[in-house]
């Protein structure tokens, strides 16, 4: 039985927590939100880099054989950090899925939705380097609404309003695609489909991760196949209660098939 580390500045990587269940949910799990912090798109990249390599030795240090770095900002601005310090457990990262969004696009016009950190990083603009210039890629930062996502909003008028703000200009642009560049993104689908309706594709990559997870334990000899569903340790930074309670309000996953336990980062 393998135990996954899933880390995020806050509650987005739930997203791909769920999609792991959905893949693997007979392994156990520790799922880190580093909420007191969130978001982390707005910090300097010494910072992301410094907090999310000691984020990532504390799930090193209880035992994980996987770390899933559930963060898209975290993953261009620390990732190959955290690998050069963690050698001997499989670090693995999410990144905007622009590289599908410009193979499906009929248009060749892709709308990405990221925070401003991921859309500067130099991991970022490297993988966009290696696509074809024949696709417009709509960089558009959305800032403020991981913390309205963070405050359980993501439905209400106040963040549609924001959300709207931050369309506008991949809809005049006429993408037929957009990137949900961070994991808090897929939480604003209902809003997205509320203000666009079936207008345009939604890329995120959370399938691709959790396979490529699945395949670097195999790789290990970690997995094992089991009837029961495994554990589930929520931790905090913030509010460990409040974590678990929004998790089962936002994950489609049906978390009482699970033993799930929940606690302050300390």
């Amino acid at each position: 039985m393998a135990l996954i580390g899933v880390f995020d500045s806050g509650i987005g990587g739930l997203s791909i927590l769920d999609e792991a269940l959905r893949q693997l949910p007979e392994q156990d799990y520790i799922y880190l939100a580093d909420s007191i912090n969130a978001p982390y798109g707005e910090k300097s990249s010494e910072w992301i880099a410094m907090r999310s390599l000691e984020l990532c030795q504390y799930l090193a240090s209880q035992g994980c054989d996987a770390i899933v770095v559930a963060c898209n900002t975290a993953t261009a601005q620390a990732i190959q950090h955290i690998r050069l310090e963690l050698k001997n457990i499989p670090i693995i990262g999410v990144e905007p899925g622009i590289k599908p969004a410009a193979m499906q696009s009929a248009k060749g016009i892709v709308g990405v939705l990221a925070t401003e950190a991921t859309l500067k990083s130099d991991k970022f603009n490297a993988l966009l380097a290696t696509l074809p210039s024949q696709c417009h890629f709509i960089k558009q930062a959305g800032a403020g609404l991981v913390p309205l996502i963070e405050a359980g909003r993501a439905d209400e008028e106040e963040t549609l309003e924001l959300l709207a703000k931050h369309l506008e200009p991949i809809v005049n642009a006429g993408a037929d695609t957009l990137v949900l560049g961070c994991t808090h993104y897929p939480f604003l689908r209902r809003a997205i489909s509320k203000l666009l309706g079936n207008s345009i594709t939604l890329i995120d990559t959370s399938q691709a991760v959790v396979r490529q997870l699945k395949h670097q334990l195999q790789l290990q000899g970690k997995l094992s196949a089991s009837d029961l569903p495994g554990a589930i340790t929520f931790i905090s930074s913030k509010d460990g209660v409040n974590l678990l309670k929004m998790a089962q309000e936002l994950m489609h996953s049906d978390l009482d098939l699970h033993h799930t336990y929940s606690r302050a980062l300390g």
